[in-house]
């Protein structure tokens, strides 16, 4: 039988963890105390973020992949692309379905911390589905269109146009999501790259969120120089 090698997914690590952020901040909404302030300003704090990281991933597909697909394959991209428009629309509906909560009269908040839930449920699932097509229909056709090194290098300068900000947050959600394998792969590529005051403060960040078995494998990965005791 023969065994084919598996090609770079340009899409799993981010989709990882957009998936991670969408469904706790679901969860944190549908548990929240609508009626307790500082509980209420945290899940709308969250939402507002998880908005903001799907804004600036929408953007990023827009203006290094999209592109690269219509150059050859002249409308591949048309889908998901009209699909991202929609999305936008979404974000605006949520930022709102968020304000009227935080807006909401005593007595009515819980109304309206139940609509932003079911908004942002059915945005949520929405993007499940959007995020599967990417990983299926166009990366069928960046496959066929694009050598693994010329994927690598988008993704490449995906990551190299983040701020600072956008990269913490990212890793924040991403590196709790990646099975073992993939979050060594990850880490052990930062260590090569960046100071070792940063590793460890990324190291230190992810700690916490991961179980005591995951943290002795990555321990294993990448060595016992690798980790902050």
């Amino acid at each position: 039988m023969n065994i084919v090698a598996p090609r770079f997914d340009i899409y799993r690590l981010v989709h990882k963890a957009l998936r991670a952020c969408m469904s706790e901040t679901l969860a944190a909404v549908g548990r929240m105390d609508p009626e307790d302030e500082a509980e209420r300003n945290a899940a709308l704090t969250q939402v507002r973020e998880m908005l903001v990281f799907c804004r600036g991933h929408l953007q990023k597909e827009d203006a290094y992949v999209h592109p690269v697909m219509e150059a050859r394959a002249p409308g591949s991209s048309e889908r998901t692309a009209g699909e991202h428009g929609d999305h936008a629309h979404w974000f605006d509906d949520l930022d709102a379905a968020a304000a009227s909560v935080e807006s909401a009269q005593r007595g009515a908040t819980a109304l309206a911390a139940a609509a932003l839930y079911r908004r942002l449920a059915l945005f949520v699932g929405e993007n499940f589905v959007h995020m599967d097509r990417e990983e299926t229909e166009n990366n069928q056709v960046l496959w066929r269109t694009h050598s693994d090194a010329e994927l690598v290098a988008i993704e490449r300068a995906i990551i190299a146009s983040l701020s600072p900000q956008e990269k913490a947050f990212t890793g924040r959600w991403m590196l709790p999501a990646l099975s073992p394998a993939e979050r060594a792969d990850v880490l052990s590529a930062m260590r090569q790259s960046l100071p070792t005051d940063a590793f460890a403060g990324i190291l230190a960040m992810l700690r916490p969120q991961l179980s005591a078995t995951n943290w002795w494998k990555l321990s294993v990965a990448l060595g016992a120089t690798g980790l902050a005791a």
